[in-house]
């Protein structure tokens, strides 16, 4: 688009006339190709690059009128400067002359689409252009300002365009949320009705873990808090169920308290079931290809929640017969009706007809408290007697059906609480309850006699005390004591020193009727060696064997020192 010169022959009108229209037919070619532009910034570039070829004039910068103001585009035109920009801005989206250095002439020209303002192109020249020079200017600002709409139009559509694939995506995204979440929610709500099911069913725990069974596929193990298993659901219970060791089922219990949440422990996933911030239990998924989603860890969250529940109204059921039992072993040893009692006992399971002993534990350096009560019943539980169990006077009390196995209950209860340093004594057979204050009386006995003996821990009868039976618990002793001394006591100091037999060589004979073949035979002696003790003993004691009142003195001291532990 350059301005030629004249030629020979030629008129000046014909020659202008050519090259006016050789500009306006470039204007028309660098419009097309603006309008298929594809951004402002590149139809700003291409005016003005073709401002230069209109004439004398240098295109200064351009400008688009946007949201936050005007703005030069392109930015980095090299003879834009930041004077320049405010002079343009003063404008207020209209045309004016504007000044530039060097230059006579400057002008900006409003680039409107309508009626409103979208930009400026701005130019400059030595001195003042033509009319038809302006005329080409106006021309190109009209073509640039048709052009920058139609960028401006494609750029809005396509942004409508990017914001309604933008809006399907959000409401694709959406849906597929609230799909989700329907299946959440439809899985929690399965979750809550077979749960709540199995705990209102009164299912009990075995209910909760084979619930919790059917809605992950996994098999459920729930135990106590010491590791015990308390139900299995689905394949492969192991057997027997192996019990974890204390130390490091705790050290795992207080883990997971600290995380709140189900745990990984080896091919398990653990929950707690905790009550008031005590741990009653746990249940776990067996989980050995590590396969638990989200879905089931909340079955598992919701079923430890469950169980805490069902494990706080066991402890409470258990809590309130324990405390029935204790008032009704209060009362039949203080004395109480046949009928009632045997109405009270009937209530908390226990059959107070037939032949019951009363027994009584205590345990050296162990106080009385609800642990070893709970040691003590579960010792009788395990030889199968039937009890009533309570705590009294610093040691535990049972009310035992049918004959007890003394000693076996004293070597449970010695391995449940890991020491045989403890009593037990057992007073006499009661048919009725209104004999129990009786056999309780006697089980003080016998208890205080083992106490006193030489050998104090072990369990001892009423029927076994002898002439101690005659004696009430903590009188009397020190005379009999004192008795069996004034009796045994040299034939004691000897065995002492000669580490001898002779105190028992002579209970034995005693026992035996005085007969020497049977003593013999007891003591696993011969007839020679059974005369020689008996003569030894005469010698020692000083008594004579022969007398009644001697026989007999020497006969009950000798039985009181076996009770005592001889």
């Amino acid at each position: 688009m350059a301005t030629t010169s004249g030629t020979t022959g030629r008129s000046p009108r014909t020659s202008w006339g050519r090259e006016h229209l050789a500009n306006l037919y470039s204007l028309f070619v660098l419009s097309m190709i603006m309008n298929d532009a594809p951004d402002e910034s590149d139809v700003l570039t291409r005016a003005l690059t073709a401002v230069g070829a209109l004439g004398p004039c240098r295109a200064e910068a351009a400008y688009l009128t946007l949201d936050n103001g005007l703005t030069r585009t392109p930015a980095d035109w090299p003879d834009a400067t930041p004077h320049l920009d405010a002079q343009v801005r003063r404008l207020g989206g209209q045309g004016g002359p504007v000044t530039v250095p060097d230059r006579e002439w400057g002008w900006s020209l409003a680039l409107r689409s309508t009626a409103d303002a979208i930009g400026h192109l701005v130019v400059s020249a030595p001195s003042r252009p033509t009319d038809d020079e302006y005329f080409l200017l106006r021309v190109l600002a009209q073509q640039t300002a048709a052009a920058l709409t139609q960028a401006m139009a494609r750029r809005t559509e396509h942004d409508r365009e990017q914001q309604l694939r933008q809006l399907s995506d959000d409401r694709a995204a959406t849906n597929a949320r609230l799909t989700t979440s329907v299946s959440e929610l439809e899985h929690q709500r399965s979750v809550h009705e077979m749960l709540s099911d199995a705990s209102a069913n009164d299912d009990g725990v075995q209910g909760i873990a084979e619930a919790l069974h059917r809605l992950t596929g996994y098999p459920v193990a729930i135990e106590d808090r010491f590791g015990n298993l308390r139900a299995w659901a689905g394949p492969g219970r192991p057997d027997p169920y192996p019990k974890p060791e204390a130390t490091p089922h705790e050290e795992l219990l207080q883990d997971a308290a600290r995380r709140q949440r189900p745990v990984r422990v080896a091919e398990q996933v653990i929950a707690l079931a905790q009550h008031r911030g005590e741990v009653l239990g746990t249940v776990a998924l067996i989980d050995p290809e590590a396969g638990a989603g989200e879905e089931e860890r909340f079955a598992l969250d919701y079923a430890s929640t469950a169980l805490a529940l069902e494990l706080a109204h066991l402890r409470n059921l258990a809590e309130v017969e324990l405390r029935l039992r204790r008032e009704l072993v209060d009362d039949l040893i203080t004395g109480t009706d046949d009928a009632s009692a045997y109405a009270r006992a009937a209530a908390v399971g226990h059959d107070l007809h037939g032949p019951h002993y009363l027994a009584v534990v205590q345990w050296t350096g162990r106080p009385a408290d609800d642990t070893f009560v709970q040691a003590v019943g579960r010792s009788a539980a395990g030889l199968r007697m039937r009890s009533l169990l309570a705590r009294r006077s610093g040691m535990a009390v049972l009310v035992l059906q049918g004959r007890p196995q003394a000693k076996a209950l004293h070597e449970a209860v010695g391995r449940e609480l890991g020491s045989p340093t403890g009593s037990i004594g057992v007073g006499g057979r009661c048919d009725t309850p209104s004999e129990i204050p009786r056999s309780f009386q006697e089980a003080l006995r016998a208890l205080e006699v083992r106490q006193r003996s030489q050998s104090p821990h072990g369990a001892t009868t009423f029927d076994e005390l002898g002439l101690y039976r005659i004696l009430g618990p903590g009188g009397g002793y020190r005379e009999v004591e004192q008795f069996v001394r004034e009796w045994l006591g040299p034939l004691l100091d000897y065995d002492a020193a000669h580490h001898s037999d002779l105190v028992q060589t002579l209970s034995q004979y005693f026992e035996c009727g005085g007969n020497y073949d049977a003593t013999a035979a007891a003591l696993a002696i011969h007839r020679s060696t059974l005369r020689y003790r008996l003569q030894r003993i005469r010698e020692v004691s000083g008594s004579d064997l022969g007398a009644v009142d001697s026989r007999l003195n020497l006969h009950v001291a000798t039985r009181v020192w076996k009770v005592l532990g001889g």
